[in-house]
């Protein structure tokens, strides 16, 4: 039975690590020009109808070394874009190819993709969710951190698909998480009842606050993203006035713990949701984070595809 990789609760904590293990594996292997063929002759479709400079780099390049090959779809050059039922390409696509990555807006688009195919479909972004990235950001922790029991994330900013992915996932591991947001800007009910419930079943406490002074207390990771995503660009300057005091400052950081490190999805817009200072003081751990996304989702590829 194929399996997909849709939203992060796709994930249960065993097969969370077990990935993050192979990723280890092939990015020791990729530094020591081990060649890792595991998808030799496999084909990935990746479907864009949001661009991306991260997730359509690092899937190509990922696919090239583990031996396959990536073809690259964007929406208009599919019927998808004419109007053709999203069923139909699914299907039709799923006798021509081993996988498909996609990146799109609704994740019901998404949903129903995986449903009319007989491939594995790997979410590359949704409206909803971004369960790549936080693999990547899960890999950049353990590696810093050696260890994900008891620690504690903070992140900032708007309640969007990457907090949803990233509550899911660090509290599914073992970690502690707070998030702060402004009222207007938290996640949905439909996922912060989903983060009661497996703080609950790991032992782990969730806090949802409005206060970034009181969610980045004693932190160990800072994280944070851009306030307003794709699609969002007309609620930009709004956006900036609502979310004052949310920027991750040199002050703010004062509240973490001292050796902390601080993570960001990028593109970073300096002096909004982070300083200048913060972003350079942890550039390190921020630009091997992005690295880590090629080699978390090789990962994913070998696991879904293989």
């Amino acid at each position: 039975m194929k399996k997909d990789l849709l939203k992060m609760n796709d994930l249960s904590k065993e097969e969370i690590l077990d990935i993050l293990n192979l990723a280890d594996q092939l990015k020791y292997e990729k530094k020591h020009n081990i060649i890792h063929h595991h998808l030799k002759g496999k084909s990935l479709g990746m479907i864009f109808e949001k661009s991306s400079t991260r997730t359509r780099v690092s899937f190509e390049t990922g696919m090239f070394q583990l031996g396959g090959n990536a073809l690259f779809l964007s929406s208009s050059d599919l019927q998808i874009g004419r109007g053709e039922p999203i069923c139909d390409t699914a299907k039709v696509l799923s006798r021509y190819l081993d996988g498909i990555m996609i990146r799109t807006f609704k994740q019901k688009e998404i949903q129903t993709l995986a449903e009319n195919s007989s491939i594995p479909i790997i979410n590359g972004l949704t409206d909803d969710e971004h369960p790549c990235q936080v693999l990547a950001d899960l890999m950049t922790i353990r590696e810093y951190k050696n260890s994900f029991d008891g620690l504690k994330v903070c992140y900032i900013g708007d309640g969007n698909n990457m907090a949803n992915s990233l509550i899911v996932g660090c509290l599914k591991v073992g970690m502690h998480f707070s998030i702060a947001s402004p009222k207007d800007y938290t996640i949905k009910d439909e996922y912060l009842t989903l983060a009661n419930e497996i703080a609950d079943k790991a032992k782990v406490n969730f806090t949802l606050t409005t206060s970034p002074k009181e969610a980045i207390k004693d932190a160990d990771i800072v994280i944070t993203d851009v306030w307003a995503s794709m699609g969002q660009e007309s609620e930009a300057q709004k956006r900036i006035k609502d979310f004052n005091g949310y920027c991750i400052t040199p002050q703010l950081m004062k509240g973490a713990k001292e050796d902390s490190i601080v993570l960001h999805c990028l593109p970073a817009h300096r002096e909004e949701e982070i300083s200048t200072e913060v972003f350079e003081k942890h550039q390190s751990s921020i630009f091997d984070e992005a690295e880590n996304r090629l080699h978390a989702q090789k990962a994913v590829l070998v696991k879904l595809l293989k």
